[in-house]
C-alpha cells in the first residue's frame, strides 16, 4: 500500500472525500454499523458532485454535523489493493479538515455512532490509510 499527497489533481481524478475532524477539541470518528472498528468521515463522490459537495454531504450523513467549518487541505492517492479499489491502480482523493460546532441529535445513515476521542481509536477500519491521512493534516496544519 502505498499514500502519496499532492498539493492538487484534476478535479475529474477525486473519487473519494475524507474529512479529518475535531469539534470541541476532540477528534471524531464514525463507527459503521456492520463493523467493530473506527473511521474518518468521508466516502466516494457521486454522480454530478463536485469533491467540496461530496466532504460536505459525507460529514453531514456520517456524523450529523449541523453546523461546521471545513476546509480543503491536500489531495491523497491510494495504490495497492483495498475493499474499495480492487484494481490496485492508484486512486486520487481530497482530504479536508472539519471543524465541527453541532450536531443533529440523530444519525440517518450507515454509520451506527460517532465517537469524541483525546487520541486516535486503537481499531482502525482502514489502519494502512487513515492514520497517513491525520499525520498529513496535522503536520500541513499544526497542531490542531
Amino acid at each position: 500500500m502505498q499514500i502519496k499527497f499532492y498539493e492538487q489533481a484534476e478535479e475529474s481524478l477525486l473519487k473519494f472525500a475524507v474529512i479529518i475532524s475535531r469539534s470541541g477539541g476532540k477528534w471524531v470518528f464514525c463507527k459503521h454499523r456492520e463493523r467493530d472498528s473506527w473511521e474518518c468521515p468521508g466516502g466516494h463522490r457521486e454522480e454530478g458532485e463536485t469533491i467540496l459537495q461530496t466532504a460536505q454531504r459525507e460529514l453531514m450523513e456520517e456524523t450529523g454535523a449541523l453546523v461546521f467549518d471545513l476546509k480543503p487541505v491536500c489531495v491523497y492517492s491510494v495504490t495497492g489493493k483495498t475493499r474499495v479499489n480492487e484494481t490496485g491502480e492508484e486512486s486520487y482523493g481530497k482530504l479536508f479538515y472539519a471543524d465541527i460546532k453541532s450536531f443533529e441529535k440523530e444519525l440517518h445513515s450507515e454509520i451506527e455512532k460517532i465517537g469524541f476521542f483525546d487520541e486516535f481509536p486503537e481499531k482502525w477500519t482502514y489502519p494502512q490509510i487513515q492514520p497517513f491521512l491525520l499525520a498529513e493534516v496535522r503536520r500541513r496544519l499544526g497542531e490542531i
